[in-house]
């Protein structure tokens, strides 16, 4: 039985999870470091547990001092979120043998897909298309080199137990390989605390397409269709979309066959996300999974009418999926926006201070979900991501215009933020048409020219020329006067 959840999270997904727990009939248990004393997330919930300093090491990562949480508000689930301990094996295990539910997935999925050698060698036996390359860890140069000249290049280096772009090299010559291999090497071991690679074939322009699987205790499981995520930088997300552009019913149903495969090759329980490329023919091939609630959950849910928060609490609960995968269908279309504390204009570096305005107008088929309010300061110590802007529509169109329009409503000063890069995405004709992959930003987004809408540049550009040409008039020689 649940009564009380207690969220292992902050910001905006601590937010989100505390209004559907609270529509249940729940209590929720909020948890907070000393810079989150006052935000939104502390004062919604029924109770609030200080864990400790800024530092989420000594926050919202320490596993003792979230268990101590737990106990004394004597709650009787945790849900983590997602980031922090959401895919830890060793946090989930201790919940478990605390007697408490751990909302997500078994200790054994999270171990398996947390790995991505384990994840493909698990897959491998399900006949789910992968990308050619390594099933084992790659150590040596020699090696290194064998593999590459079997497959061919480009091939990329990948930490096998981490993500977020970080322990990824491409390699396109054999003359580049032993340097990028020990990048690859040390940037996975700093990163993780383990140096361990393998080896794929690089797609050059590949799409990225996720699908949502939900799968109870009771050998029952659905997916709940794909998000288009290929609008990134430095491998992480910016905007997602669902459904893909140009994606077939036939392609939906085989990848979405696919994705409940991978699911039973770990024996998941929950919701999760299964993560394929696309490459130009449309072939596609297993990535990776991520054993939580995604990012971009939101996106989702509008099309299907489904709340996941709530269903990942049902499944918690031992109850079984409420439908089978032909009641399921796709309704409209709906489009996520990331704002990041973040200047594109730079690289996409965090910008760090105080909201000094953050103001909005949401109209039907808007939605933010936002751990932030007005006054308060971005700290250092977390992820940047400021909120999520959300908009639905009975088609693409309608829910592209939509975000333009919340887009141009937000007030915010104080912080850089992704808003002017997403305007900038939703009138450029590659992904107005959805032909669009994941190197959008490298090809189409240069300089800080490109946040300004065209109007205005050519409005600028003839204010411009009329001074220009004012000012040649005030210099110019009257031809009456002798140049000599």
């Amino acid at each position: 039985m649940i009564k009380k959840i207690l969220i292992a999270n902050r910001g905006e997904i601590a937010c989100r999870i505390i209004r559907t727990v609270q529509r249940m009939g729940l209590q929720a248990v909020a948890v907070y470091s000393t810079v989150d004393s006052d935000a939104p997330h502390v004062l919604m919930a029924d109770q609030a547990i200080l864990l400790g300093p800024a530092p989420a090491a000594q926050s919202y990562l320490d596993q003792d001092r979230i268990m101590e949480a737990a106990q004394e508000t004597q709650a009787d689930a945790i849900h983590p979120g997602y980031g922090f301990l959401s895919e830890n094996a060793s946090f989930a295990q201790r919940v478990a043998e605390a007697g408490l539910i751990f909302i997500g997935p078994g200790v054994a999925a999270i171990e398996i897909m947390g790995d991505k050698l384990a994840a493909k060698a698990a897959v491998a036996a399900f006949d789910v298309p992968m990308l050619s390359g390594t099933n084992e860890r790659v150590d040596a140069l020699d090696d290194a080199r064998k593999i590459a000249e079997e497959i061919g290049y480009p091939i990329l280096i990948k930490a096998a137990a981490g993500g977020g772009g970080k322990g990824m090299r491409i390699v396109r010559s054999v003359s580049e390989l032993d340097q990028q291999l020990q990048r690859a090497q040390s940037e996975a071991q700093a990163a993780f605390g383990n140096g361990m690679v393998f080896i794929e074939k690089y797609l050059e322009a590949p799409r990225h397409i996720e699908f949502q699987i939900l799968a109870d205790a009771h050998g029952n499981a659905v997916h709940l269709f794909e998000r288009e995520c290929s609008i990134q930088r430095r491998h992480q997300k910016v905007i997602e979309e669902a459904p893909a552009c140009g994606m077939t019913d036939s392609v939906r149903s085989e990848m979405g066959q696919a994705a409940l495969l991978v699911a039973k090759s770990c024996k998941y329980l929950g919701a999760g996300t299964v993560e394929f490329l696309v490459d130009e023919e449309g072939k596609f091939f297993f990535l990776e999974m991520n054993t939580r609630l995604q990012v971009e959950h939101p996106v989702t849910e509008l099309i299907t009418g489904l709340d996941l928060v709530e269903e990942q609490i049902r499944i918690a609960r031992g109850e079984k999926l409420r439908w089978q995968q032909e009641d399921l269908a796709i309704g409209g279309h709906a489009i996520e926006l990331r704002i990041y504390a973040e200047d594109p204009q730079n690289g996409f570096l965090p910008s760090m201070g105080t909201l000094e305005r953050f103001r909005f107008s949401l109209q039907e088929g808007m939605r933010l979900d936002s751990g932030y309010r007005e006054g308060m300061t971005i700290p250092l110590e977390y992820d940047p991501l400021l909120a999520k802007l959300i908009t639905f529509g009975p088609d693409r169109t309608v829910a592209l215009s939509r975000m333009r329009e919340a887009i141009a409503s937000f007030d915010l000063v104080g912080i850089q933020s992704t808003l002017p890069f997403g305007d900038f995405v939703c009138r450029h004709p590659a992904f107005r048409k959805g032909n669009y992959d994941t190197h959008f930003v490298s090809t189409y987004f240069g300089s800080g020219e490109d946040l300004i809408p065209v109007e205005l540049q050519e409005a600028a550009a003839r204010v411009a020329l009329q001074l220009y040409l004012q000012e040649l008039d005030r210099f110019r020689i009257p031809r009456t006067q002798s140049t000599l």
